[in-house]
């Protein structure tokens, strides 16, 4: 399973961007494949060019939720993004989601510098679909609802 300290060691030492590009798009080929019907008008993601589904599902560790993602898109390099994000966050605590910073991770990868602004927005929406996710579950799991 790839980290995301692997992405970080694979970026450095990829310095041209085309190359750069497909290790994302190569990331995105690696997504576990999302089932017909979790392409759903309630997995999709607003504020994207592209279509992009996200899918949650929320188990439990020791009564902490934890929540895994399978994520999906028509664009090739949206896909790779969508890895990215579900190495930072898929599988984890509802907690450790809301405390890891996406974006910082992004432009620390030198995204900031690289996407066009509509691929920025749809990142910035998959993050923060996913945060909500993460809030969400938290509240529900402190008035003892059972997603």
């Amino acid at each position: 399973m790839t980290t995301i300290d692997d992405i970080r060691d694979n970026f450095e030492l990829l310095e041209d961007w085309d190359d750069r590009y497909r290790y994302v798009i190569e990331l995105g080929r690696s997504l576990t494949p999302m089932p017909d019907e979790e392409h759903s008008s309630a997995n999709k993601v607003n504020g994207c060019a592209s279509q992009v589904w996200l899918s949650r599902q929320v188990a439990r560790d020791h009564g902490t939720p934890v929540l895994s993602y399978l994520g999906d898109s028509d664009a090739h390099i949206v896909r790779g993004l969508i890895a990215i994000l579900l190495t930072l966050y898929s599988g984890r605590k509802a907690e450790d989601i809301l405390a890891t910073d996406a974006i910082k991770v992004f432009d620390e990868l030198g995204f900031k510098e690289h996407l066009t602004p509509q691929r920025s927005n749809g990142l910035r929406a998959m993050v923060e679909r996913i945060r909500r996710d993460a809030t969400e579950t938290l509240a529900d799991a402190n008035q003892g609802v059972t997603p």
